[in-house]
């Protein structure tokens, strides 16, 4: 069956100013209900992310006997959990479903190893085309038994639950999802697990487990975790706003002649400050303040105006903390003097769209000199870009993208399949409109 195609317009505006909160993170999110799931106690988390990723783990997690009760506004949601506790997870009726979520089927992936119970978890075509091999192989030298199609490298995943022990294992790529699936498993081995990072990855699941009052040392890029004698405590708090999500407003702000945004209570972790780092190095006109910290989170609020943008290299170390992002900076550096390189960036070929090779076709389409590479791309920015009709991919990331280099394209720019940003920011276009009215 054909999927629906949702048209946006996007023009050039006068101005661009305006005062936004974000949707609550997605990464915390996500972790947030998984791990209060397995604690004692009740949790109530505000400002829970609103988009489909998260309500897949929601869903995946009442199926497997998780109490998850839902309040309050549709684009501001409060969750309500009861934890399992000492009673655990039960089998699930029938096949898990993941939606387009990579880290609910990864963390789930981790965590249902260690279940006693068969478990079946599938997702959408997309997916399901992506590569599951990074998560099997850890998982099964824990000796757990999961298998995939396809030589055992995509979903659906078959995991028949059973008694794991920890292993010391070094992370092939810095990646947030293998390590906290991981973690999770861990969680219920016999023996500590340690990992070794190659470079620092989000860390969301790390602060979020010794808030809770998991046996977890952290030394540099080394991590140990003792398994649980006790069942987790629950917490209760307020979800920063998704930095990644207002990503496109700081460079939407940074790149438009006459622009002023504040973002409100945005979450600034270290590992995924990435794209303030970068846009600051751009010569982004951007200030943070009120720091302050919610549940072990740093948060800030983010004000960027108007600025005069030139092109940098982005490789290296920073890569983890801003993959996410990389669409984004590349409407920046179609903006900026000069040429903007990003290398080391592989992990974009297997999101929920080839984000290098649509990402360059689509801006390439508005006018942008743009050439793909296998781990990234050149952006030779300067040139003017010119309104046409682009596609999302029915990828969240480049939708957004696409509509802020919209913002600056002389003329009309026709965005096909816009229900992407369901994803992760169902507000997204209501909360530009308000910027630009």
């Amino acid at each position: 069956m054909a999927k629906q195609n949702v048209v946006k317009i996007i023009k050039p505006c006068s101005r661009l100013e305006g005062t936004l909160a974000l949707p609550g993170d997605k990464s915390i999110s996500h972790r947030a209900v998984i791990l209060n799931s397995l604690a004692s106690g009740k949790a109530k988390i505000a400002n829970f992310a609103p988009g489909k990723d998260c309500w897949s783990t929601v869903s995946c997690l009442r199926a497997l006997g998780v109490e998850v009760r839902r309040e309050g506004p549709c684009n501001c949601p409060t969750v309500l959990i009861s934890g399992t506790d000492n009673d655990g997870l039960k089998e699930p009726l029938n096949v898990l479903n993941a939606g387009n979520s990579g880290t609910t089927m990864r963390l789930l992936g981790g965590l249902l190893s260690s279940q006693p119970f068969l478990s079946i978890i599938t997702g959408d075509a997309s997916l399901r085309s992506r590569p599951m091999g990074r998560l099997i192989k850890p998982l099964r030298s824990m000796g757990a038994e999961i298998h995939g199609r396809g030589k055992d490298s995509f979903a659906p995943l078959v995991i028949k639950g059973k008694k794991l022990h920890g292993i010391e294992f070094s992370l092939p790529v810095p990646s947030a999802q293998i390590k906290s699936a991981i973690l999770l498993a861990g969680l219920f081995a016999q023996g500590r697990t340690v990992l070794h990072q190659p470079l620092p990855s989000r860390d969301h699941t790390e602060r979020l487990l010794k808030h809770m009052g998991a046996g977890l040392r952290i030394t540099d890029n080394l991590l140990s975790l003792t398994p649980l004698t006790n069942p987790l405590t629950s917490i209760s708090f307020c979800v920063p706003g998704d930095i990644s999500s207002g990503a496109y407003f700081l460079v939407a702000g940074a790149i438009h002649p006459d622009a002023r945004i504040i973002i409100k209570n945005c979450g600034i972790n270290p590992t995924r400050t990435g794209i303030i780092d970068v846009l600051l190095a751009m010569g982004a006109e951007l200030k943070i303040e009120n720091e302050r910290m919610e549940a072990g989170e740093p948060l800030a609020d983010i004000v960027v105006e108007s600025s005069e943008l030139r092109g940098v290299d982005i490789s290296g170390g920073i890569i983890p903390c801003l993959i996410d992002e990389i669409p984004a900076l590349a409407v920046a550096g179609c903006a900026a003097r000069g040429k903007t390189v990003i290398r080391g960036a592989a992990e974009l070929r297997v999101k929920e769209s080839d984000r290098i090779a649509t990402v360059s076709r689509e801006l390439s389409r508005l006018g942008a000199k743009i050439e793909p590479l296998p781990d990234g791309m050149i952006i030779h920015g300067g040139s003017p870009l010119l309104g046409a009709e682009v596609d999302t991919h029915f990828d969240h990331r480049l939708a957004m993208s696409l509509a802020i280099a919209g913002l600056i394209a002389k003329g009309r720019t026709t965005i096909n399949h816009a229900q992407a940003v369901q994803v992760s920011y169902p507000a997204f276009w209501p909360d530009l409109q308000n910027l630009t009215s």
